[in-house]
């Protein structure tokens, strides 16, 4: 098993066309953007993945940002192939990401999850997230 944090040099199609297919084990109804697309932007994106036998079975994503409240990341985007569930996969990913925002000095790294999704709530709960008091809003445009 391979965690690693994908840069732009390192970015394949073969391993796009597998973090595509694996995306779709977390929403069939989100469209994905080509990770080339956010690379070329230059947004602050960490993405990290994890690899069996050259073959991708989970990815994550914080996006990075800085209001007046201070330097933060955001969490999205946490899947590991159905497969490999229940191997640790999710909490080494997730300890690369924490590990990344600690080092960009991020003052709050946040995450979604859908409160049906217990396993991930366990393991968010385990590094120390707590549930915060607020409601979260969207508009799609």
């Amino acid at each position: 098993m391979t965690i690693k944090i994908l840069t732009k040099p390192e970015l394949t199609t073969p391993l796009q066309e597998e973090i595509q297919k694996l995306f779709l084990q977390l929403s069939t109804t989100i469209e994905q953007l080509p990770l080339e697309t956010i690379f070329e932007r230059n947004e602050g994106l960490v993405f990290v993945y994890c690899s069996i036998e050259g073959r991708v079975v989970g990815m994550a994503t914080m996006a990075l940002y800085s209001v007046i409240s201070g330097a933060k990341g955001m969490i999205e985007d946490v899947v590991v192939d159905e497969a490999c569930r229940g191997k640790g996969i999710g909490r080494k990913m997730m300890e690369a990401l924490l590990t990344e925002g600690e080092s960009r000095k991020l003052n709050e790294i946040l995450l979604f999850s859908g409160h049906h999704r217990k396993a991930a709530i366990n393991l968010y709960q385990s590094l120390g997230f707590q549930l915060k008091q607020s409601g979260i809003y969207n508009l799609r445009l």
